[in-house]
């Protein structure tokens, strides 16, 4: 037999596998960039762990020079949060989907706490924060971080929950079928199908974010306020003084941040999480970033991240074999096993509206809950309206956007911007022109609840317009399928899912921000709206803890209510009727 019919495979020459990896212009570009990353947050961290004395010797000042340091120390507390964010969805998202038992507990455990208002987290988060690293900034800055997160995380945990419920039926039978163990489904289809929303939501989150960062970085302990360095704490000094300078200092700051870490991150993130969506025909437009063109063209950031994906190929490789299960019948026990598992539930619900009813019978009367509940039935109708409204202009906008990556590139940063703008920078604009036309708060008030939630439903819409699969747009196309039937039969149907997650979330975001939006002032102009924001802010500022109680629990009532009522039924129908099969 000639040898030259089968050649044996030659390894590559040492020589060559240098030549391969020889750094280029890239890596060195990749690697500058990398480095000023990695000083800056260095430089951050500083601040993060010094002593709880030296906020008191270097306070917040309204100096222009002191801007960058204070965005910086912000947006690494924000970036915290949305990585603490995104394990907390990884992990309770998965249980609830996966988990019929688990999900009986989780979802309606995030339809409450979406509801509860940022200052209900911080009222009781602080002391523990501090109480763990005393004499240390970092505790501050932990309460400051969790404060955040709170802003961010139910979006997040919703969107990954209803992508995992939405899968199509075709996949699920592959992963039957090839007898997947729940590691690898996870790794395999579960967190590729769901990455495009995930991404989109993640940004809105991080938006959203800078809504409550004013609040979250003047923390109170006590009779005492502890200011923290950051853009929300500056935006808070100037609005105090009445500064219109120092306030557009600080909205031009912000739209640095956010062009920034817009570029350096989000867009990369999308570009990348574009290769997971689920069609089987190759979009014609794909979403571009010259930063992940950069990394994709480095020759040795590749090996070094080499060994991160090796023990990840290692620890599925020694993961242990699925055993094969039969499916138990439904017999006697497991009947049994259901009842006492809804039972204990009952219990549960029981005994806290128990020990609640009890606290606030005992603190207040009749007649202090009859006005919380009818307070509350005037912000319910000030959600929906806006709610109704910001739908009648987000969805169109948002399929038009999201068909269209190039177009999404170029609207990704405003829309973050306009997202991320803090409502209490319009106050000083919203009494002026009450006040100027005397018109009635009640009303003009309303829309700044909005102001901030509202682009949940835009970026929802967006990643389910982007998420319709690029073969059922051509075949729309092929039949001549257009005007109100396509928004019937094509558009509609994809973006419901992700429109209900939107919707809920931007509901239960406008209740949070009635808070701040029904009593604003401005110098001396105290405005006030009638509803459940007002009451609580009111008796925030007054110290009546009971009072705080009940609006918060009358507020989660409600939120709860208004979830199980509309939106749940909803969220099964769109996944009985309009699942991708």
């Amino acid at each position: 037999m000639s040898p030259d019919k089968h050649p044996v495979a030659i390894l590559p020459s040492f020589s060559r596998i240098l030549r391969l990896t020889r750094p280029n212009r890239e890596d060195a570009i990749a690697f500058i960039i990398l480095s000023g990353l990695a000083v800056l947050i260095f430089r951050a961290a500083e601040g993060a762990v010094a002593p709880l004395s030296t906020l008191h010797l270097e306070p917040v000042t309204l100096d222009p020079s002191n801007l960058p340091y204070y965005a910086l120390r912000t947006v690494l507390r924000m970036f915290a949060a949305l990585f603490a964010s995104t394990v907390f969805t990884l992990v309770f998202a998965t249980l609830a989907a996966r988990s019929k038992h688990a999900g009986q507990i989780i979802v309606p455990a995030l339809d409450i706490l979406q509801s509860v208002p940022i200052l209900g987290f911080l009222t009781f988060t602080v002391t523990f924060f501090m109480n763990l690293f005393p004499g240390n900034v970092l505790g501050v800055e932990l309460a400051s971080v969790f404060a955040i997160f709170t802003s961010q995380a139910w979006n997040m945990a919703f969107s990954f929950y209803q992508s995992l419920r939405g899968l199509p039926d075709d996949l699920e039978e592959v992963c039957e079928g090839f007898a997947l163990s729940p590691v690898r489904r996870f790794l395999r289809l579960d967190l590729p199908f769901a990455t495009p929303a995930l991404v989109w939501n993640a940004m809105m989150s991080m938006s959203g974010g800078w809504f409550f960062v004013v609040a979250s970085e003047a923390i109170t302990v006590g009779n005492t306020t502890v200011t923290l360095p950051g853009i929300g704490s500056y935006l808070a000094l100037a609005i105090e003084h009445q500064d219109f300078r120092s306030v557009g200092w600080a909205v031009g700051m912000m739209a640095l941040v956010i062009l920034g870490y817009d570029q350096m991150f989000f867009r990369p993130i999308v570009a990348w999480a574009d290769r997971f969506r689920f069609e089987q025909t190759a979009s014609t437009e794909q979403p571009e970033s010259w930063v992940y063109d950069l990394l994709r063209r480095t020759r040795t950031l590749p090996l070094l991240f080499a060994p991160f994906s090796t023990m990840g190929r290692l620890l599925l490789a020694l993961e242990p074999a699925r055993r094969e299960h039969k499916r138990a019948k439904a017999g006697a026990p497991h009947l049994w096993f259901e009842r006492v598992w809804q039972a204990l539930i009952w219990i549960g619900v029981a005994a806290a509206l128990g020990w609640t009813g009890h606290y606030v019978m005992t603190t207040l009367s009749l007649l202090e809950i009859g006005t919380a509940v009818g307070l509350a039935l005037v912000t319910l109708v000030r959600v929906v309206v806006l709610i109704v409204i910001a739908s009648l202009i987000w969805v169109p906008l948002g399929v038009m956007i999201g068909l269209r990556p190039r177009l999404a590139e170029r609207v990704q940063p405003i829309a973050q911007f306009l997202a991320a703008f803090p409502a209490n920078v319009l106050f000083p604009f919203a009494v002026i022109a009450i006040v100027r036309w005397n018109l009635l708060p009640d009303i003009w008030l309303s829309p700044l609840m909005i102001l901030g939630t509202q682009w949940y439903i835009l970026f929802n819409v967006i990643a389910g317009a982007s998420a319709i699969p690029n073969d059922l747009r051509e075949v729309a196309g092929m039949f001549g399928v257009k005007g109100w039937q396509w928004w019937r039969q094509v558009a509609l149907p994809g973006i419901f899912p992700y429109y209900i997650t939107g919707a809920l979330t931007a509901s239960g975001g406008s209740w949070n921000a009635s808070i701040v939006a029904e009593v604003v002032a401005w110098g001396s102009h105290h405005l006030e709206a009638h509803g459940l924001g007002a009451y609580i802010a009111k008796a925030t500022t007054a110290g009546n803890y009971p009072q705080v109680a009940l609006g918060i629990g009358v507020m989660s009532m409600f939120v709860l209510g208004f979830n199980r009522m509309v939106w749940r039924p909803l969220y099964a129908f769109g996944e009985r009727r309009l699942r991708l099969s």
